[in-house]
């Protein structure tokens, strides 16, 4: 089976959407808007790519540093393309983009019930934080309705 890994772009965000909505594993907000999505993959040039099998995508991960850490979003690929090595190719392409940038640390964002997602990770070399806890707070933005 031929894949094609390329830089994700502006062009792909519809399809990368479609996708990201059949996979339960991914939560999609008003953060992954279309102008948001574009202003981080501009900002973060080089280092979110999909794959294509025959011309349709199965997979994308979005990948982006703040100068210190690396952090890798939406990793997916279709469920009848698991097991292929595609999720693995698309972290270590984003990976090798960050340490171009000299980033040495990156860290990934999981549902804490995302069994499949926590063993492709731990399978993978990834290590969860036992003393962290992600929190978040919503920022109120000028087009917001009260």
């Amino acid at each position: 089976m031929k894949i094609d890994i390329t830089e994700f772009l502006e062009a792909d965000y519809n399809e990368a959407i479609l996708l990201w909505k059949q996979i339960e594993e991914v939560g999609l907000d008003d953060a992954d808007s279309f102008e948001n999505t574009c202003s981080f993959l501009k900002r973060n040039q080089g280092m979110s790519f999909v794959a294509r099998h025959e011309g349709k995508m199965i997979g994308a991960v979005l990948c982006g540093h703040d100068g210190r850490r690396g952090y890798l979003h939406h990793l997916a690929v279709l469920p009848e393309y698991r097991g292929n090595g595609i999720g693995s190719n698309l972290v270590e392409k984003s990976l090798s983009a960050l340490s171009q940038a000299g980033i040495m640390k990156c860290n990934i964002f999981l549902f804490a019930s995302n069994v499949k997602g926590k063993a492709f990770w731990e399978k993978t070399g990834w290590f969860g934080y036992n003393n962290l806890e992600l929190m978040y707070r919503r920022i109120k933005h000028k087009n917001d309705i009260d």
